[in-house]
């Protein structure tokens, strides 16, 4: 209780809480809606789904502005790699936000918006947003391999097969947990804008399910910070 106390504190905390609800509103209606008995339940987790959505804009508000803000900062960041796949991720995440700004705008009325349009540019904006996070992954991943490998190769003797070493390297990210749950996150999220944009075609389901695990593993790292990969 104590932790859904303190994710409730934070803006970003409740955000994942409610797309979690989100996504697992999508998954459930999806299966229910096949069943005759539970029709009316499906209709109205789906009705559920919408209503958690347009509350996850609402509590995004202004946050295209910290985007833009964060994109400044990591400018300066020493490493080149890193500095260019975040800042292009921070920038292009921005961009997804803005575009989510007027979406809302548009859904509770304020103005007149082409929803579906605006929909359509901010999965472009959201899927660059998660290919710059999921390139900086596969670096870091790289990097390891290329450090850990040197010390394999010296300690694995010379008639040890190709497979053994393979293992060994892998067996390595157990010491980078941070990189390996944002690599899941980001691969699990990508498939939701592909589907969205028409490149994938998974059904509701299924893009229900991989929304609750990336909601699952993100909300795992704002209660255990050391897991969450830094800078970000």
């Amino acid at each position: 209780m104590d932790i859904i106390i303190k994710l409730n504190e934070q803006t970003i905390g409740r955000d994942r809480i409610i797309r979690l609800l989100q996504y697992g509103s999508r998954a459930y209606w999806y299966y229910a809606q096949k069943s005759h008995s539970t029709q009316n339940s499906a209709e109205i987790l789906r009705s559920l789904e919408y209503t958690f959505s347009s509350f996850r804009k609402l509590l995004r508000l202004g946050r295209c502005l910290d985007s833009l803000y964060s994109a400044l900062k990591m400018m300066k960041y020493p490493e080149v790699t890193i500095r260019v796949t975040l800042t292009l991720s921070k920038i292009a995440n921005a961009l997804f936000l803005l575009a989510d700004h007027i979406i809302w705008i548009g859904r509770v009325g304020l103005l007149r918006v082409n929803i579906k349009k605006w929909s359509k540019i901010a999965n472009k904006y959201w899927l660059m947003n998660i290919i710059m996070n999921l390139t900086r992954d596969i670096y870091e991943i790289i990097k390891i391999f290329e450090n850990e490998g040197k010390d394999v190769l010296i300690r694995t003797p010379k008639f040890s097969s190709n497979l053994w070493r393979q293992y060994e390297l892998l067996y390595h990210l157990k010491n980078h947990k941070n990189i390996v749950i944002d690599t899941i996150k980001n691969g699990c999220d990508m498939f939701i804008p592909l589907t969205a944009l028409g490149f994938t075609k998974l059904t509701p389901g299924t893009i229900g399910i991989l929304g609750m695990i990336s909601s699952i593993v993100s909300i795992y790292t704002l209660i255990y910070p050391l897991y969450k990969l830094t800078p970000a």
